[in-house]
């Protein structure tokens, strides 16, 4: 086989490859997300049914700890009010335990404020893992966590949520239609425009090809 042969075999590999990744790929949906504000501004406005204007994504972000464990964040956005979310796509249920969307809000609590600012400037956080399966396991689309004072009922309201989305949910509501598109291979069967304009620039094309392979 010539190297030429070899190289248009590797090609064809790759584009086999490329049409079966879906939005549940955390490798495909950080690169489709990267510095692309529409995308996980309709996921976020879905996902936490508000209306919401994003203003810087970020995509793969070491959160860098000197003393103990670092983490890297799938994708980090911040909307116009300074709110910062985590949104964090995991196929396997065991790396979505709850510990790590602790420690993942805990990672990005210490980097949000600088020395002798204010708690009370400490930002509003989200952490939002998308999981491939339900991984809570009681048949619900979201599952929103807050932490609240036991002997009272009230909300603590410090500012931190966690809520997980489960995946494997379907349904013509916006969640249930969401969730069908993050694992649609196909962009002409997804229901959300703006997640299949990007679905189809990487993978059908040529620039998007190019990176993608790349």
């Amino acid at each position: 086989m010539s190297v030429t042969e070899q190289i248009d075999r590797k090609h064809q590999e790759d584009l086999e490859r490329l049409r079966g990744f879906r939005l549940m790929d955390d490798d495909f949906l950080t690169k489709c997300f990267e510095g692309d504000t529409a995308c996980i501004e309709l996921v976020l406005r879905i996902v936490l049914e508000q209306e919401l204007q994003v203003l810087d994504v970020r995509t793969q972000v070491f959160v860098e700890n000197l003393l103990n464990q670092s983490v890297r964040l799938d994708v980090l956005a911040t909307d116009s009010t300074g709110r910062k979310f985590n949104i964090e796509i995991q196929r396997a249920d065991r790396g979505a335990g709850r510990r790590r969307a602790r420690y993942n809000s805990s990672m990005m609590d210490a980097n949000l404020l600088q020395k002798g600012d204010d708690f009370d400037n400490l930002p509003e956080t989200y952490v939002v893992f998308i999981t491939e399966n339900d991984v809570m396991g009681n048949g619900k689309p979201l599952y929103r966590i807050e932490r609240c004072i036991l002997d009272t009922g009230e909300r603590f309201d410090d500012g931190a949520h966690i809520v997980y989305v489960n995946g494997a949910y379907r349904g013509e509501s916006p969640i249930g239609k969401l969730m069908h598109d993050f694992s649609c291979t196909d962009p002409a069967k997804m229901y959300y425009g703006v997640l299949a304009d990007r679905v189809r620039f990487f993978k059908e094309s040529k620039e998007g090809i190019a990176v993608m392979c790349k």
